[in-house]
């Protein structure tokens, strides 16, 4: 067994207060006593958590017959080592504060809901803990906070005098005096009790005078003191009743620091002073005489269960009894059972280790007898089991935890003089079938203070305040319950704010939300539906039976007998575990935010009520100007928003500038009001824009740019009412700016459903419209109308957009954010370069939609051509300089990326295209004349931005889409350049030799760009574009051999660049499945270029050769036909389909509109196929027949061959239909290819 020295204990607090849980770690062996006795055991741990005492001295032994009934000199003068004792008669037996609880608990908040299980006067705990020994009365009040009970005295006759002078609680007198069937009186003390208290005082007086000699003081002084002991013990202990005006209160109320003087330890603070919430109360409704006035508070841990005790008993030290507790006691009584509990129990809270007992007979000093803590149950006449109190502890806060279960409810726990039944009843719920003002329940006010005070200190502790979500948001809910608006509407307000608080509506995972929150609820923790259920299950709980008397129906629970409190666990398997509700997680942002909301009104409305009217203020000093810049600025209806954040951008200062005059409403600057208002319209404003921002993402533009117009108009108060911004606040401003700029975007883009879009604007819930009042209260809320407005013109919203992205963007790189919002910062000038980007785009489109226009009206007089130029030219000024494409690049090149950069740029490369279209060169009559040298100049350009786009990706790892963009449109450009210059070559200007240079080297370009290999979407696309640039080419080559005359080694070269060509452009056709009238022209072409060589020939053999070669040529045409016949049968089968007859109409338009095209285009290469077939295969007959050289078998069986299909081709029907036609040349193809067909031939014809 450890024995712990009190003194150097405090001496160590008192010199470091701030180690206090270090202390208590660290001496935890020694601040432990194991209580043996015989095989009972208890375990007793005692941790001071503040002392005003200082540290212990010796106490002074007195001399034997000493006469105790002669005061000492310093006889109720008062004294640090004493502390309260030294100004009454006894302070361990004072008349106890019936508030003393809530005092521990306002100072020692940490413990309070979860650490402690009581919070109590220690003269209460050993009331209750000597309950089955003692047939004494017992009345105590009981409140629950979380899981922490706090006890205190109910004095129920103290009680019924203030009544009977005020009327209050006139119902609870009636319910007593039927509860103990006789009326109430009030039972006083005898002499005796007070010479033995006074005996006790001056022995105790005594014991710390330094020479112990008995000094006489004046009879009328001893006198007054007598009857000073008197009226302290029989005063009034209750305080006057709760209103908002307790100005007598607090001239009453002495500083703690004050009375402790140098010897105070200090508080333990567990609420730091940088909190954000807003200041909570003011000493009008916190100074209520709830003081915690004990010498000691202790954190008492008896076997499991941890008591905030508040003790006062005094404790002398020094010498070989470090800490001892000093006793007088008349020998010719004995310590009987409930003196020893009373004793022992005194030195286990305190940690005293050892009792001094002084014995005296009619006063006189006879002995002094030296006992240890462990020992006293083992005393003559008071011998007592330990583990019975410990069993009386543990079933009465057992019985107290299972029954006391309603926060904020005021439970009496009554047994009445001699009788073994322990009552309790529920005061709060007696007071409302009274239908008595809650008010009028002295327990309110502080039961409702401290639950908002544990709340408080919960949401503060950042670490562990989300797994305590359910306890917090009960204890602010019973809080507000116990309250009346009118009376303090202070502490509501900043109750519903902290509700509106514990939704986090800050960028964090739902999912972690959720889990964390669903899965750490309190055990406390209750929603308002479930509270009905509780309370059916707290009624199943009562411990009465139907066979008990009928006035205990009105009792919540009944211990029918005290000796059931020995009884080890009687009571804990009735012990209810209350739910697990956890706190209300909505995965419904929506839903969420309403609730915040709903908190913010309720909120707003009590902040409002409680300001006053107009003409309850002071008249104004007309020589004080009253700036109204910000209101100025919000009356003026539609602005432009460059010169809002210019005036926003004014009011950035110190965040702790203050107003100097009222607000409009009349709310005077610094007050609680005002620091209430600028929290609450800061959170309307965040919930405001989570509900913004979920909209957009459910693609609800005219919702969201509603819920985004809350947002800013609620900042907007914010700023009416502030003396400064501070930059957080600034940077949520930046965010909401940027959304707001995102809706415009998107309406802008959605034009189509406007209509949708403005009834979702313009509908508003009655929660939105009692708050915009609320805003209106102290701001127009004009200040961002224009940016906020749903317009119906696009190029209008995507101005505005680019406004709010701007005025962001000015904002973050103020002085005041310019280091803090750099993350923020890229993401607007992204928004930026893409809002410019969409500008840009808007005014292109338009321009190439008027150019459609032009084309279309061509009929009409060129004069009208040359007008709408220049309304083009407006146009693509504003998309290439006015703050769009140019100023879209800065943008993105300012964050690096290249990606939107090279978009960009491509979008730049084709406003450069539609210039070169618009400058086209029309004939008088109408034709489009020579390429201009205008329309090379931008397609140049386009090239080059183009070019620079691919520049700026680097690689096609980069980005591949936008690569192959790009690559495409810069093929595209090259090819569109050179087709251009080829068909309308400018032939005025330039000779016909450079034309075809330039044709070539920009065909050659585009070819490079033609991406071949890679398999993607558009790789039948680079097929189809290289084959028909290898066509061009070749014909190109064909034209300039037909036409050069003179150089042969040059017509040489364009002969082989024309072969070579065509082999390849009929290469990729052939590859391709869909062009089978490109195949077809490039292979007649070719076949034509064969012809035309053959007529520059003389050699029989030579031509011979070439006409072998070019039906060779024409052989492969055998594969167009093939595609075009399998072309030709799908459309006959969709003309004959039976499901098409309900729409022939329909069907015979779109078929043959299809059809027709095809067919024209087949039947004009069928027409040149024919003559030029019939033309190779005549020759091939005639100079086969017309050789002088043996011809052999073969050749002769091929010669047949020729003039069968020859034969067959000159009889064959022209007036056919096409679909026979093609079949029979692809037939006829066959048969030149297949020497036996000639057989075949013959006999079917």
């Amino acid at each position: 067994m450890n024995v712990v020295n009190m003194s150097s204990q405090d001496k160590k607090t008192d010199s470091d207060p701030r180690h206090e849980e270090d202390q208590s770690s660290t001496a935890s062996e020694d601040n432990k006593q194991m209580i043996c006795l015989g095989n009972n055991e208890v375990k007793s741990r005692a941790v001071v958590k503040y002392s005003a005492a200082p540290p212990s001295s010796s106490y002074a032994l007195l001399q034997e017959k000493t006469d105790l009934k002669l005061p000492p000199a310093n006889w109720l003068r008062e004294n640090p080592q004493l502390g309260t004792a030294g100004t009454t008669v006894l302070g361990s037996s004072r008349k106890s504060n019936p508030f003393s609880s809530f005092g521990m608990a306002y100072d020692f908040i940490d413990c309070i809901g979860d650490d402690v299980d009581v919070v109590s006067d220690s003269e209460n705990i050993k009331k209750l803990l000597k309950i089955p020994y003692s047939k004494s009365h017992v009345s105590m009040a009981v409140h629950r906070v979380g899981s922490t009970l706090l006890l205190d005295e109910l004095d129920i006759q103290e009680l019924f005098m203030r009544s009977s002078q005020t009327g209050d609680w006139t119902w609870l007198k009636e319910f007593y005096q039927r509860l103990i069937d006789q009326k109430w009186q009030r039972k006083k003390k005898s002499k005796e009790h007070w010479n033995e208290k006074a005996i006790l005082s001056k022995f105790l007086y005594y014991s710390i005078n330094s020479d112990g000699t008995a000094v006489p003081v004046p009879s009328d002084t001893e006198q007054a003191a007598e009857e000073g002991c008197g009226t302290a013990a029989e005063g009034p202990s209750w305080p006057a009743t709760f209103s908002s005006s307790t100005t007598e209160s607090e001239e009453s109320a002495i500083p703690k620091e004050e009375q402790v003087d140098t010897y105070a330890l200090g508080h333990v603070s567990s609420v730091p002073k940088e909190q954000n919430l807003p200041t909570l109360f003011n000493e009008g409704e916190n100074s209520q005489d709830l003081r915690n006035d004990f010498v000691r508070n202790i954190l008492w841990t008896f076997e499991d269960i941890h008591m905030l005790v508040g003790s006062n008993m005094p404790i002398f030290g020094g010498g070989r009894y470090p800490a001892v507790s000093l006793r007088l006691r008349d020998n010719n009584k004995p310590i009987n059972v409930l003196t020893g509990i009373d004793y022992w129990l005194d030195n286990l809270m305190c940690n005293v280790p050892e009792l001094v007992m002084c014995f005296h007979v009619n006063g006189i000093v006879q002995k002094y007898e030296m006992i240890k803590t462990e020992d006293i149950p083992d005393l003559e006449n008071s011998t007592f089991s330990t583990r019975v109190v410990k069993d009386i502890a543990q079933n009465i806060l057992s019985f107290l935890k299972s029954n006391c279960t309603k926060e904020g409810h005021t439970y009496w726990l009554f047994k009445a003089s001699g009788s073994d039944i322990v009552k309790l009843y529920d005061l709060t719920t007696l007071c409302e079938e009274a239908a008595e003002e809650k008010c009028q329940n002295p327990f309110t006010l502080p039961v409702a203070v401290l639950l908002y005070k544990v709340a408080s200190n919960m949401i503060l502790k950042k670490s562990q305040n989300r797994k305590n979500y359910g306890t917090i948001r009960t204890l602010l809910l019973n809080c507000i319950k116990l309250l009346d608006e009118e009376r303090h509407p202070q502490i509501i307000a900043s109750a519903h704010y902290m509700l509106a608080e514990l939704f986090q509506l800050d960028d964090v995972s739902e999912d972690e939300d959720g889990e964390s929150l669903r899965g750490g609820g309190s055990e406390d923790s209750y929603s308002d539906e479930e509270e009905e259920e509780e309370e059916e299950e707290d009624e199943s709980c009562s411990y009465s039976t139907s066979s008990e008397p009928q006035d205990d129906s009105k009792a919540v629970a009944i211990i029918k007998s005290v000796r059931e409190l020995s009884v080890p666990e009687k009571y804990k398997s009735t012990h209810q575990i209350r739910p697990n509700y956890a706190f209300p997680v909505s995965q419904d942002k929506e839903e969420k935010c309403r609730l915040v909301l709903s908190y913010v009104l309720k909120s707003l409305k009590s902040v409002d009520s409680s300001i006053k009217k107009e003409s309850d203020l002071p008249a104004a000093d007309p020589s004080t100007p009253i700036p109204l810049k910000y209101e100025e600025r919000s009356q003026n209806g539609a602005r432009d928003v460059e010169q809002e954040i210019a005036l926003l951008l004014d009011r950035v200062g110190p965040c702790n500038e203050e107003l100097k005059v009222p607000t409009r409403s009349g709310m005077l600057p610094g007050t609680w009001q005002h620091r209430m208002k600028l929290q609450l319209f800061l959170k309307a404003s965040k919930a405001y824009y989570v509900l913004s921002d979920a909209a957009t993402n459910l693609l609800k533009y005219g919702r969201a740019l509603r819920y985004i117009k809350l947002a800013l108009q609620c900042h907007d108060a914010y700023c009416s009412i502030s003396g400064g911004l501070h930059p957080q606040v600034l940077l949520f401003h930046c965010q909401c700016l940027s959304l707001c700029g995102d809706v415009q975007l998107m309406l802008a883009q959605n034009a189509s459903n406007r209509a949708a879009y403005l009834e979702e604007y313009n509908y508003q819930t009655k929660d939105d419209q009692e708050i915009l009042h609320c805003l209106h209260r102290e701001s127009s809320c004009q200040a961002f109308s224009m940016a906020t407005d749903l317009a119906s013109d696009p190029e209008y919203q995507l101005i505005i957009s680019s406004k709010c992205y701007e005025a962001a963007h000015d904002l973050l790189t103020s002085g005041v954010l310019k280091d803090q919002g750099q993350e923020q910062l890229g993401q607007v000038l992204k928004r930026l370069g893409n809002i410019r980007n969409e500008i840009g785009v808007f005014y292109m489109n338009q321009a190439a939609a008027m150019q459609a226009e032009k084309q279309e009206g061509e009929g009409f007089l060129g004069f009208l051509h040359r007008s709408v130029c220049m309304a083009e030219q407006e146009l693509w000024k504003k998309s290439f300089s006015f703050s769009c494409f140019e100023k879209g690049m800065q943008d993105f090149n300012a964050i690096s990326d290249s990606v939107n950069t090279a978009l960009l740029l491509c979008n730049i490369g084709r406003l450069m295209r539609i210039c070169a279209q618009a400058h086209c060169v029309t004939t008088s009559e109408h034709s489009r004349g020579e390429f201009s040298p205008e329309e090379a100049l931008y397609y140049n350009k386009a090239i080059d931005y183009y070019q620079r786009a691919l520049k700026s990706l680097g690689c096609r790892e980069s980005h591949s889409a936008v690569w192959d963009s790009v690559n495409w449109e810069l093929s595209t450009t090259y090819f569109t350049l050179a087709t251009l210059l080829q068909d309308y070559a400018p032939l005025s200007r330039k000779a016909q030799e450079q034309i075809e240079r330039e044709v070539t080297e920009t065909m050659m370009k585009s070819l490079r760009y033609c991406d071949l290999q890679t398999e993607s979407a558009r790789q039948p696309l680079y097929q189809y574009r290289a084959a028909t640039i290898h066509h061009r080419l070749a014909s190109m080559y064909h034209s300039c051999y037909r036409n050069q005359v003179g150089d042969e080694s040059v017509r040489k070269q364009h002969r082989a660049l024309a072969e070579q060509h065509y082999s390849k452009a009929v290469r990729l056709f052939i590859s391709l499945s869909d062009a089978p009238c490109e195949m077809l022209r490039t292979l007649l072409e070719r076949v034509a270029f064969a012809e035309f060589t053959m007529a520059g020939q003389n050699s029989s053999a030579v031509k011979l050769k070439t006409l072998t070669g070019a039906l060779e040529i024409m052989c492969e045409t055998r594969h167009a036909f093939k595609l075009i016949h399998k072309d030709l049968l799908e459309q006959q089968e969709k003309m004959l389909t039976p499901e098409d007859s309900d729409k022939p109409e329909e069907l015979h338009s779109d078929s043959s509109s299809s059809s027709e095209l095809n067919t024209e285009e087949v039947v004009k290469l069928i027409g040149v196929f024919e003559p030029s077939f019939s033309f190779l295969l005549l020759q091939l007959i005639k100079l086969s027949t017309a050789s002088k050289r043996k011809v052999s078998g073969k050749e002769e069986e091929q010669v047949k061959i020729y003039k069968n299909v020859y034969s067959r081709l000159l009889r064959a029907e022209k007036s056919i239909p096409l679909i026979q036609r093609v079949f029979l040349f692809m037939e006829l193809l066959d048969q030149l290819k297949t020497p036996t067909g000639s057989d075949e031939a013959r006999s079917s014809s």
